[in-house]
């Protein structure tokens, strides 16, 4: 049977937290935002704001929408505020540790028939489900960035994940007006396991002199009409990001094909990890920003 989702609980309210809790505002949904700092909960109320009166100035929701959407929002730094909560979505840094950490925290506070579902954009889904009380009813449920804007939500069932949960998430994102892509639990899933690569494999390039920064993303975006060139992508996703899955692609395939770009891990070693951090392949303290290599 499908479950209806009537309160949604976001854990994490950065990015991607944000953008999960602002379309599921939209859509009617109560929502509850979690993080464990109160500073980055009123950032992230910020950027909702900021991003719903964009919308409000394009004409795709009203103001009244918007405001009514906000009004949707509570925040916490308490795990129990998730009791009366159908979904609970965690978003936290994509790392394994922190992420199973969360969830322990988190399953003493929730009611039996509470789906976890995690926006995780590369790990598996059965290793974490399993660290959970209830990985029938754990699944993943990955978020495109910006969450507003992207239409693609991929939906990862763990080995162990039942039915009646991979139905219900499927409803939920056709309320949310998203188009899914049912992925297997294989690691980085379908969007990181083409997408990552290629962004690793221009930094090869970079690396290896095949090309500079600012060749390297004009060929990609003039040559095979990408909106991005590579390199000016893996900036925006963020190269923690990046080199974190291909971490995960190389360690849970054993492939050398997906070995991380030293000049990949130097960047992250660096603290230049792009677009959040004002600096990665480009400088974004200048206008336009300007190649660091």
């Amino acid at each position: 049977m499908v479950a209806a989702v009537t309160r949604v609980g976001i854990i994490g309210a950065g990015q991607m937290g944000n953008g999960i809790g602002h379309i599921c505002a939209l859509a009617g949904l109560p929502v509850i935002l979690l993080d464990a700092k109160q500073d980055a909960l009123d950032k992230a109320l910020g950027v909702m704001a900021k991003n719903m009166d964009r919308q409000v100035g394009k004409g795709t929701i009203t103001a009244e929408a918007k405001l009514e959407a906000l009004g949707r929002i509570t925040t916490s730094t308490d795990y129990a505020k998730f009791g009366e909560c159908d979904l609970v979505i965690e978003a936290a840094t994509e790392k394994e540790d922190v992420k199973k950490a969360i969830l322990r925290t988190l399953v003493p506070h929730l009611n039996a028939d509470c789906i976890v579902a995690t926006n995780t954009s590369s790990i598996s889904i059965t290793r974490l489900g399993a660290a959970t009380d209830r990985p029938g009813k754990f699944i993943g449920m990955h978020f495109m960035n910006p969450v507003p804007v992207m239409k693609l939500v991929e939906v990862i069932r763990g080995i162990a994940t039942d039915e009646a949960t991979f139905q219900t998430i499927e409803a939920l994102a056709t309320r949310l007006n998203k188009v899914t892509a049912a992925a297997e639990d294989f690691p980085a899933f379908i969007v990181n396991r083409i997408l990552v690569p290629m962004i690793n494999e221009a930094v090869y390039a970079l690396y290896e002199g095949v090309g500079t920064i600012t060749s390297i993303d004009a060929a990609m975006k003039l040559g095979a009409n990408h909106p991005m060139g590579p390199l000016e992508l893996g900036d925006f996703i963020g190269l923690d990001t990046c080199l974190s899955i291909m971490q995960v692609l190389y360690e849970g395939l054993s492939d050398s094909k997906y070995r991380p770009c030293p000049l990949l891990v130097k960047y992250v070693e660096a603290g230049w990890v792009g677009r959040k951090a004002g600096r990665g392949f480009y400088d974004y303290g200048t206008t336009p920003p300007t190649p660091t290599r």
